[in-house]
């Protein structure tokens, strides 16, 4: 993923969770994934919020990259349908933040 792409998504990924009532705590992409650290009430449908995230950020990079992100896609596709879910207590918040933070230095 390229810089501009990159940046691009995440942003739009915050503008997705602004407009949604939830908070990303910490984000960082790798070559061929995202993590997100997000803060949300018990009211939100998780398999919502990632529609969301998903569904309206490859509307938008595609809308503004198009052909260029699509070359460097698998199938033209931004998103793997799959998706990795854990719920983290106030104990283990840290932890998961330092590990996505890490993510960024390998």
């Amino acid at each position: 993923m390229t810089y501009n792409i990159e940046k691009s998504l995440l942003e739009i990924l915050h503008k997705i969770s602004f407009d949604h009532n939830f908070s990303i705590l910490e984000a960082h992409t790798d070559c061929d994934h995202v993590h997100l650290l997000i803060d949300c009430s018990p009211q939100h449908y998780i398999p919502d919020v990632i529609k969301a995230l998903k569904g309206v950020s490859a509307r938008i990079l595609f809308k503004i990259y198009g052909d260029k992100l699509r070359r460097q896609l698998w199938a033209g596709h931004l998103w793997n349908p799959s998706y990795f879910i854990a719920t983290v207590s106030e104990n283990t918040q840290q932890q998961i933040t330092e590990y996505i933070m890490r993510q960024k230095e390998r």
